[in-house]
């Protein structure tokens, strides 16, 4: 099959193609190892290829400016776009295991798929322990194939932009790690931080966990795959990384008042699954300590009924942290358009950038 001259769609293309090697290499290990690799490939389905784009365009941005033709980027470029994405589906996978959630874009969640699959095939023993078990073994395979990926298009690069491009893949993954960690941490260290600070903590976790790993990485990844200089890297890192903290907290958001229609995930979820993010702290610092005490005990609770989200989702609008965190999301938005201003990027590129910045924090899904 020819390469697709849309980027997305040979990305796609090349997800598919690799998948299907690793499918084939799968059958010789047996049914067990065939269908684990089937859900795997599962994972990678559906998204919006958000990393993707910004690696492509972060490439572009640069390619264009130093007048190299950017239409259809090489298959080294597309092949870091599509590794990308298989790590993107890696970090769900554990993300979901996490927080315990039921659904993923409308589906089974990973570990729900594999418990499925062990009851499905009558095997002995406790099929959730089996699927939570599986699932943390199944994003480790995902990470493993985004390496793969990653490497098989490095192959073709000249060595010093190789080793650019993986220096930010690697700083990438250790930060997504240490953010998902600081996730899981401050939902119990939170008792123990002055209220004063609980905002400034959430957005510390909002820029390792996914401002970084979401926009501001895929980018600078995609620059230096076109060889990016000094000047051109830090006018994409300065417009990534608000574009990314605005991103998430338009995550958080949707994560409390977001269409489960639309989302694929219950409304108010963030709120049973207790995450801490600046939406819950605003509304904690305007809220009485008794208020607060109240507040606290129900952040967290899996078995909140919808009641009792709507009454959580009143207190955060009513207590103003809503429009705090809409403003911070306008504020973002503003930096990263103005680090654009100047720089010696493509036009075209330039342009585009602000059409995926715009999409990424207006999103309703």
């Amino acid at each position: 099959m020819l390469p697709s001259p849309d980027p997305i769609e040979a990305v796609s293309q090349r997800l598919d193609t690799f998948v299907g090697s690793q499918t084939l290499s799968a059958k010789a290990m047996g049914d067990e190892a065939e269908r684990f690799t089937a859900v795997a490939a599962d994972a990678l389905r559906g998204g919006k290829r958000l990393r993707a784009r910004f690696c492509l365009t972060g490439w572009r941005a640069v390619a264009e400016a130093g007048g190299r033709p950017a239409a259809s980027a090489p298959e080294g470029v597309i092949a870091a776009a599509a590794a990308l994405e298989v790590f993107h589906a890696a970090a769900l996978v554990h993300d979901d295991l996490i927080d315990n959630s039921d659904t993923r874009r409308g589906r089974p969640a990973t570990h729900r798929a594999l418990e499925a699959v062990h009851r499905e095939s009558h095997w002995h023993g406790d099929a959730g322990a089996f699927g939570r078990s599986s699932a943390i073994l199944l994003g480790d395979l995902l990470v493993a194939w985004s390496d793969d990926l990653l490497e098989e298009g490095l192959v073709t690069r000249p060595q010093a932009t190789a080793s650019a491009a993986r220096a930010e893949y690697a700083r990438m993954r250790r930060d997504v790690t240490v953010g998902q960690f600081l996730d899981i941490a401050e939902e119990s260290a939170f008792v123990t931080q002055p209220d004063d600070e609980h905002a400034e903590r959430a957005l510390r976790v909002a820029s390792l966990k996914s401002a970084r790993y979401s926009i501001q990485q895929p980018l600078l990844i995609g620059a230096a795959l076109a060889d990016a200089d000094d000047a051109q890297h830090e006018a994409l890192s300065a417009f990534g990384h608000p574009v990314g903290m605005a991103f998430q907290l338009r995550d958080d958001v949707l994560g409390v008042f977001g269409d489960a229609a639309v989302t694929g995930k219950p409304s108010g979820d963030d709120l049973r699954e207790g995450k801490r993010t600046v939406l819950v702290a605003f509304a904690r610092e305007a809220l009485p300590a008794s208020s607060r005490r109240v507040f606290d005990e129900l952040i967290g609770d899996p078995t909140l009924d919808d009641a009792q989200i709507a009454s959580l989702q009143s207190t955060i609008v009513d207590t103003g942290a809503l429009g705090r965190v809409e403003e911070l999301i306008v504020d973002y938005a503003r930096t990263a358009d103005r680090a654009l201003s100047g720089a010696r990027l493509g036009d075209e590129a330039r342009g585009e950038l602000r059409d995926l910045a715009r999409a990424a924090t207006t999103r309703s899904a």
